[in-house]
C-alpha cells in the first residue's frame, strides 16, 4: 500500500488548506470551543502530512547513501541504513495503526470509568492499581487526564473512579481497554498469604461535547448536590459543589465532582451522561459488533478481557486476541500499547 494513499494525501492537503483559510476568519472565533476544535483539527493534519514528508524525506536519505556506498564500494553506511530503514518501518506501523481509528468517534476525548468488582478490599486495591496502570499509560503516550469523580473503598483502594483523557484518538486506542479485568496474586491483605483473584471493570465512552442528537429534557433529570471530597486542610471544599445527576427514563447516573464551581461540575455531568445516553443507544443499534459499548460482562470470574497473574507465575495474557507479555511489571507500570496495537488490528 502506498503511503500517499493511505494517507488520502492529496485529500488531507486540501483539508488543511481549507480549514486554515476558515481560522483566519474573525466571526470564527465568536465561538471559543469551536474555534478551539478547529485549531485542534488544523494541529492533526498538519502533524498527518509532516509524518509523510519525514518518511518520504529518509527514503530519499537511504537511496542518496546506499548509491553513493554503491559508487565508492563502501559498506560502512550500511548500519546507519538499516537503522533509518528501521526507524521508517516503525512509523509506518505506526501511521497503519492510526489508519485503524476510522470509526465515528476514535478522535474523540475518551472519559474513562473503574469499578471494583466481586473481590471487596481486594477488588478495590486492584481498581487502584489499574488507575494507576492507565496514568501511566497516558502520561507515557502524551495524553492528559482530569479525575472527575472517586470513591474510595472502605478499608482500601477505590470503589470507583471516573476520568477523562485527553488527546488525538484518545478513545479509538483506550476503546480497546474496555471490559473487565482480573488480578491472581498473593494477597497483601491476608495473613494466611493466601492466593486470591479479583475483579474491576472498565466503561470506555468517547466524549461528545456538542451533539444535536442525542436530547436531554430537564424534566428527564434530577439533579443532586452533594460536598466533595478534597484534601485536606485549607483545600476542603466547604460548598455542596460535586454534581450527581440522574437520567429518569434510563437509570443512569453520572456525578461529577473535580471541578469546585457547581456550574463547571454539572457542565462536566451533563457531557458524562449525553456520552452514555450516546453510548446506550449506539450499543443497541450495533449490539452484534459491540461497536460502542463493548462486552462488558457481570464483573467475576469468566467474563475477563484479560488476566495479570503475579503467582504462582507472572504473566498478562488478553483473553480476546492471545497477546501475552510476562513482565507484569512493565505492563503495570503503563506498557499497555502492544494489548491494544494486538487488539486493534485482529479487530479489523
Amino acid at each position: 500500500m502506498k503511503l500517499g494513499t493511505l494517507f488520502d494525501l492529496d485529500v488531507l492537503r486540501l483539508s488543511l488548506k481549507e480549514k486554515t483559510q476558515l481560522s483566519e476568519k474573525p466571526e470564527i472565533y465568536s465561538n471559543l470551543e469551536k474555534a478551539q476544535e478547529l485549531s485542534k483539527e488544523i494541529a492533526r493534519l498538519e502533524n498527518k502530512i509532516s509524518v509523510f514528508d519525514k518518511v518520504e524525506k529518509s527514503l530519499t536519505d537511504c537511496v542518496d547513501l546506499i548509491d553513493l556506498a554503491e559508487m565508492e564500494n563502501d559498506e560502512s553506511v550500511i548500519e546507519e541504513v538499516d537503522k533509518e530503514l528501521t526507524n521508517i518501518k516503525n512509523t509506518l506501523e505506526e501511521v497503519m495503526l492510526q489508519a485503524l481509528l476510522k470509526g465515528k468517534y476514535d478522535k474523540l476525548n475518551a472519559i474513562l470509568t473503574l469499578h471494583a468488582g466481586a473481590g471487596g478490599t481486594e477488588a478495590c486495591d486492584w481498581t487502584e492499581m489499574l488507575y494507576r496502570m492507565y496514568i501511566c499509560y497516558i502520561e507515557k503516550n502524551g495524553f492528559t487526564y482530569t479525575e472527575l469523580d472517586r470513591l474510595e473503598g472502605d478499608g482500601a483502594g477505590i470503589k470507583s473512579v471516573s476520568f477523562k483523557v485527553e488527546g488525538e484518538n484518545a478513545y479509538g486506542y483506550l476503546k480497546a481497554e474496555k471490559g473487565v479485568h482480573r488480578l491472581v496474586r498473593i494477597s497483601p491483605f491476608d495473613a494466611n498469604k493466601r492466593r486470591h483473584t479479583s475483579f474491576a471493570s472498565l466503561e470506555v465512552m468517547p466524549e461528545i461535547i456538542d451533539n444535536e442528537e442525542i436530547k436531554v429534557n430537564q424534566d428527564e433529570i434530577r439533579v443532586d448536590t452533594y460536598r466533595a471530597s478534597g484534601a485536606g486542610g485549607q483545600h476542603v471544599n466547604k460548598t455542596d459543589s460535586a454534581i450527581r445527576i440522574t437520567h429518569i427514563p434510563t437509570g443512569i447516573v453520572v456525578s461529577c465532582q473535580n471541578e469546585r464551581s457547581q456550574t463547571q461540575n454539572r457542565e462536566m455531568a451533563m457531557r458524562m451522561l449525553i456520552s452514555k445516553l450516546l453510548e446506550k443507544r449506539e450499543a443497541e443499534r450495533l449490539e452484534r459488533e459491540q461497536d460502542i459499548k463493548g462486552d462488558i460482562k457481570k464483573i467475576e470470574w469468566g467474563s475477563q478481557i484479560r488476566s495479570y497473574v503475579f503467582c504462582p507465575y507472572t504473566l498478562v495474557k488478553d483473553h480476546r486476541t492471545g497477546y501475552e507479555n510476562s513482565d507484569v511489571n512493565s505492563v503495570m507500570n503503563g506498557n499497555i500499547q502492544e494489548f491494544i496495537n494486538d487488539f486493534l488490528k485482529k479487530s479489523q
